[in-house]
């Protein structure tokens, strides 16, 4: 799929998502009362209230003339999102955060092993990139794998987690190719927080009668985490790879530990530093080496076009 240079919109786009899904951790640690599927729902129940009336309005068009191909993948992304919340949050509760955490990190494989499938060739760098990347969230998060049948259980729903991450991102990018932001996301988050709400529903989860402090820390997760955040990395894709958009959301890791050491007082283990600090480098391995082929690709396509001039 070729894109076109990535332009400031976008990196800035890709800036603010990245700091507002680091609000998502701490926010939930700080809206504890309400069950982790629950706000998983209100998260994309409430944005798809705020992003609908928008899109149909500015959208009427792309809604009218909405392809099969297209509403497919919105509706497969919807899934997928859905998947990914449902496997990842409750898999806490069976295995070490550490370990939930570091087998979620493994996205960017998945994302990479993806786009094998679909035919592309990823680059030796960014492959290189994506394993320092995983390796530094592992180290990052102290990783601790429990060896209990529970404990697996909770390994293998966080992987699944992961998997579902990737798909997302993947289906999002397909659709992406031809929608706008605003129709893609309406649907999709339509879609997952559908289905969350019979997942909510299925397993007897508490919908009210949180505290007060909780239906903020929702609300910040929906303005944060979801519009902020996924909204703006969906805006992305039409410029970003998938791979890549997976990668940079690991920044999410020592973004998170520093929102949560400035206002929730919790700093983070001096051993843990390695990690975050190797986080950071394969994110730039992966987005420089992109940019730097990218500039190449352009410079062939020039050159490709004088020399067809007669």
């Amino acid at each position: 799929m070729h894109r076109p240079a990535l332009d400031p919109a976008a990196t800035l786009a890709l800036v603010v998502a990245v700091l507002a899904v680091s609000t998502s951790g701490p926010l939930i640690a700080f809206a504890a009362a309400a069950p982790a599927l629950a706000i998983a729902f209100y998260r994309n129940a409430l944005a798809v209230g705020v992003l609908g009336p928008i899109s149909l309005i500015r959208n009427r068009h792309e809604y009218a003339n909405l392809g099969r191909r297209e509403a497919v993948f919105c509706v497969l992304a919807g899934v997928a999102l859905a998947a990914h919340f449902a496997a990842w949050m409750p898999s806490i509760r069976f295995t070490t955060v550490a370990a939930s955490t570091a087998l979620v990190a493994t996205q960017p494989v998945w994302q990479g092993l993806i786009s094998v499938a679909q035919g592309r060739k990823l680059r030796t760098v960014t492959w290189a990139g994506i394993g320092v990347a995983v390796l530094g969230a592992a180290l990052a998060t102290g990783a601790d794998f429990g060896v209990s049948s529970r404990a697996v259980l909770g390994d293998l729903l966080a992987l699944v987690g992961a998997v579902m991450a990737a798909a997302y991102t993947a289906l999002g990018e397909r659709a992406r190719v031809t929608l706008s932001t605003t129709t893609y996301t309406t649907i999709c988050y339509g879609v997952c927080a559908v289905l969350l709400l019979i997942i909510c529903l299925a397993s007897g989860q508490r919908l009210g009668g949180y505290p007060g402090s909780s239906w903020l820390a929702i609300l910040g997760l929906v303005a944060g985490a979801q519009l902020l955040g996924h909204t703006m990395f969906n805006y992305a894709l039409r410029r970003v790879s998938a791979t890549t958009i997976s990668v940079l959301i690991l920044l999410e890791v020592p973004g998170a530990a520093t929102i949560a050491w400035l206002w929730l007082g919790q700093v983070p283990p001096v051993e843990s530093l390695p990690g975050l600090a190797l986080l950071v480098v394969g994110v730039a391995i992966v987005v420089l080496g992109g940019a730097q082929a990218g500039r190449r690709e352009r410079a062939r396509a020039r050159d490709l076009e004088t020399a067809a001039l007669p």
